[in-house]
């Protein structure tokens, strides 16, 4: 089993930056494909970018290209979203999934709010 836990969120101003960590337990956390989606309310769940297991190959959604950075450090069993230039329909909820979305793992996840 694998426990994973979001944290970084917050309210942050147009423009402005923050980081997205996503924490894993157990020693599986090297062997899977790590994803960031959001959802906002009333729409529907994004996959915002992607990071193989190894580290490589990071894959975004087209809104996002350009101002979010995956990435993950498998020592630490974590991985992250490096968000800037942020805008206000950046606003949703946002959590990692490790592993295919159906069957993976993810946390509760964490609010990020971008408002003047």
């Amino acid at each position: 089993q694998v426990h994973v836990v979001e944290s970084g969120g917050g309210l942050v101003q147009p423009g402005g930056s923050l980081r997205l960590s996503c924490a894993a337990s157990g020693s599986f956390f090297r062997f899977l494909v790590m994803g960031w989606y959001r959802q906002a309310p009333g729409k529907q769940r994004e996959l915002v970018a992607t990071i193989t297991a190894s580290g490589y190959l990071p894959n975004y959604a087209d809104s996002v290209k350009g101002r979010f950075t995956i990435s993950r450090d498998n020592p630490k069993n974590t991985g992250y979203l490096q968000m800037n230039s942020l805008k206000p329909e950046d606003t949703a909820v946002y959590y990692c999934n490790l592993g295919d979305y159906d069957t993976g793992y993810r946390g509760q996840g964490t609010q990020v709010t971008v408002s003047s």
